[in-house]
Parts: structure tokens; C-alpha cells; sequence
């Protein structure tokens, strides 16, 4: 057996003086990439990957500031069609209330509640707000009065240097907070447009929210939609128990504080609790930051004795929302250490103010369940796999869906957890 060995590139040269010419070989090129490292080849691999992921990303978050009209309204849409999925369930099952009608009277019982509350507490929310503008600001002096005639013994060029740095932050952001607060900008044009859009949403994400799935899911490729759509249901269980979870937090913290100041006797108690209840949708820091407001009115009304007093009551209720809400219900809804849920406040905070600082903890929360499930872990396995969402085009079974199962937002099965059924999605978004 012979073998053949591969032909050498050779070259020829004239011998000086004869002519003649002698082959030589040429000699081979060195390979380039045998000479740099493997952790190198695979740094510069990771590199350009990450790279490019960052451009997507930043573009993304640049499409996304710009629509943030739409995209905030979509998004505290999907917020209430979760929570008010269950009472369109509800209706359907218990009133035999058609979707439509189940759907509809579910927002406009949300427009008349909210609606109440507001002509009950309305005003006097609207005056404390003002209010409490001027006694913060009073309560600000006072401290620093104190700070300059107490035991710290501070110098008056210390203090103001100080002040005048808060202030600075203050006036720097003030746009960037009232612009968060309100969700969707400084105008009341835009503020009209995105109610109008979000009530516009949720009534269709809960009149057809599992068509809108199925659209969504039909973008994707073949092979992928089941898990997607699995993934997708996890996610939309995740994102509601955190909802509830925040609201039960927030009412909580609103009403320990409103309490401690109604004890103590602080002006505009009512209006210190509903400012109490709307930080606390920022996890962590939220209560704690809007109960610095109670302290400040408490030392400018009855000095530092109550002041001190209130400090410990927004700490006490602090404490009880870190050690025992949020372990036992939030972690439970979530999945996330608190230490991710605080980097998750503030990158969002840094990135869109304070709506960013609103989204983040849900937006992480949902990811962090996706993701898990899609590499094998399930955080919800009483959910089953039998739930399936056959988009357009697909072979469709010959029974119809559960009209009562059709009413949630993505799949429904996953908020009502007595056990997997089994819904097929024809129609079109």
C-alpha cells in the first residue's frame, strides 16, 4: 500500500554563472492563529458578541424613550389586565357574563373605584400635596437649625453648602420626576393620550389577550413557539404575584406610617399615607424615602421629640416590610434576593427615572422566570405543559376553547391553578 504525500510548493533559482536551476522548497507560512493564546481567541470570541448585544440593546432602550408614551401606557395595560383577570373570570363563570361584557363592566368598576376614592380623599389629598410642600420645606430649615445648635455642632457655611446641594439635585431632576410620576411626560396632552391608551389596551388585552398571544407567539420560529408559550404563561404568574404582592406591601406601609403619624398627631396624616402608599411601588427605598416626608412634617409641627418618635415608626414599618413582607410574600412572588431587587431599583432608577425605578423589579422578576424555565428549571411545574397556543395556520382540534378560559390575559390557566387545561388559539389579533 502506498501513500501519497502532498506536493510541496517548490521554486526555482539560476545557479550564478551556469544557467542551471535547482528546485528549493518554499517554506510553509506560519499559522497566525496557532500563535495567539486559546483565552485570548475566546476573549476576542465573547468580545464582539457582547459587543453587539450592547448595540441592540441600546438601541432598544432608544426606540423605547422614544415611544415612552405608548410603551409605559402598554405596560401599566398589561399591569391591570393582570390584576383584573381574575374578576373577569369571575363574571363569566359565576354572572355568565359574555368575555365583552365581563371585560368592560372589569374596567369600568376600576374608573368608578378609583374614580371614589378620589372624590372621597380627593381633596384633601390635593391640598395636603400643596401643603406638604411647605411644611417639608420648614421641616428642612428646622433640621438644619437644629443640626447647627445641636450636639453635630456644625457650621452655618456647612449646612448651607449642603442645602444648596440638595436643592441643586432637586431642581436638576425635577423635570425627570415629574415627568416619572406622571408616566408619560410633562404635558397634560400627553398624560390624557396615555390614560386614553392604557384603558383602550386593558379592555383588549382582556376581551382578546390570548389572540394577541398568539400572534406574538406565531412570529417566532416553529420549533420554539411551544416553550415560548409555556415560558410566556410562567412569566404572566410571576408578574401577578408580584402586582398583588406590591399593592399588599404598599397598603401595609401606608397604613403603619399614616397610623403612627394619626397617633402622634402630625397635620395631614391622610395625605403622608397616600404618599406613603404611591412610593411604596418602588421596593425597598420607596417607603422609606416618602416617610422622611413624615418626619419632616412632625419636627416642624411638634418638634424634635415627635420627630424622632416618627423616625422610629417609618423604621419599625421599614423593618416589617424588609424581614417579613418581603421575604415571606415578595420572595415568594419573585424568586429575587433583596440584594437583586435593590440593583434592580437603581439601575432603573439611573436609566429612566422613576418610572424605570416602577418597571424594574417586575421586568427583572419576569426575565429571571423565563430564563429559568427555559434552561430547565420550572418555577410553577403545577402548571403542566398541556396548555398549548396554536396560532393561524396551524391544524386546529375539533373542540372549542373553555369561553371562560379565553378571558385571561396570555394563557389562563396559569392564575387559575386548580389544574392544566388544554386551550387552542384560532382566531387572529
Amino acid at each position: 500500500m502506498t501513500t501519497t504525500r502532498p506536493a510541496v510548493p517548490v521554486s526555482t533559482a539560476k545557479e550564478p554563472g551556469t544557467g542551471a536551476t535547482h528546485p528549493h522548497p518554499r517554506p510553509s507560512q506560519p499559522d497566525v492563529r496557532s500563535a495567539v493564546p486559546p483565552s485570548v481567541q475566546a476573549a476576542a470570541a465573547w468580545s464582539w458578541r457582547i459587543i453587539l448585544i450592547a448595540a441592540a440593546l441600546a438601541l432598544l432602550l432608544w426606540v423605547i424613550g422614544y415611544f415612552k408614551v405608548l410603551v409605559v401606557s402598554v405596560a401599566i395595560a398589561v399591569l391591570l389586565t393582570v390584576l383584573l383577570a381574575p374578576f373577569v373570570r369571575f363574571l363569566q363563570r359565576r354572572a355568565r357574563f359574555s368575555r365583552g361584557l365581563a371585560s368592560g363592566t372589569a374596567v369600568l368598576g376600576l374608573l368608578a373605584l378609583v374614580s371614589g376614592l378620589l372624590t372621597l380623599a380627593g381633596r384633601s389629598i390635593v391640598n395636603g400635596f400643596a401643603e406638604l410642600s411647605d411644611q417639608a420645606q420648614e421641616g428642612f430649615r428646622e433640621l438644619a437649625r437644629w443640626l447647627s445648635a445641636g450636639p453635630l455642632d456644625l457650621s452655618t457655611d456647612q449646612i448651607d453648602e449642603y442645602i444648596d446641594q440638595a436643592q441643586a439635585q432637586v431642581s436638576d431632576n425635577a423635570s425627570s420626576l415629574v415627568s416619572g410620576a406622571l408616566s408619560v411626560g410633562t404635558t397634560l396632552g400627553h398624560v390624557v393620550a396615555g390614560a386614553l391608551i392604557t384603558l383602550f389596551c386593558t379592555f383588549f388585552f382582556l376581551l382578546d389577550g390570548r389572540q394577541v398571544w398568539a400572534w406574538f407567539v406565531g412570529l417566532m420560529p416553529v420549533g420554539s413557539r411551544d416553550r415560548i408559550h409555556q415560558a410566556g404563561r410562567r412569566g404572566v404568574v410571576t408578574l401577578g404575584g408580584y402586582t398583588r404582592t406590591q399593592i399588599l406591601v404598599a397598603l401595609v406601609d401606608a397604613t403603619g406610617i399614616g397610623l403612627g403619624a394619626l397617633i402622634l398627631q402630625v397635620p395631614l396624616a391622610l395625605p403622608l399615607a397616600t404618599l406613603v402608599f404611591l412610593g411604596s411601588f418602588i421596593p425597598i427605598v420607596g417607603a422609606l424615602v416618602s416617610g422622611s416626608v413624615a418626619v419632616l412634617v412632625a419636627l416642624v409641627a411638634h418638634g424634635p421629640v415627635v420627630a424622632l418618635i416618627m423616625v422610629g415608626v417609618v423604621l419599625l414599618v421599614q423593618q416589617i416590610e424588609g424581614h417579613v413582607l418581603q421575604p415571606l410574600l415578595m420572595g415568594h412572588a419573585v424568586s429575587l434576593h433583596p440584594v437583586a431587587v435593590l440593583l434592580a431599583v437603581a439601575a432603573g432608577s439611573l436609566a429612566a427615572g422613576i418610572v424605570g425605578a416602577l418597571f424594574a423589579v417586575p421586568i427583572v422578576a419576569v426575565i429571571n422566570t423565563v430564563v429559568l424555565y427555559l434552561h430547565g428549571h420550572d418555577k410553577f411545574p403545577g402548571l403542566g405543559d398541556d396548555d398549548h397556543a396554536i396560532v393561524r395556520g396551524e391544524p386546529t382540534a375539533p373542540e372549542e376553547p373553555d369561553e371562560a378560559d379565553s378571558a385571561a390575559v396570555v394563557a389562563p390557566s396559569e392564575v387559575d391553578r386548580s389544574g392544566p387545561g388544554t386551550s387552542r388559539l384560532t382566531g387572529e389579533a
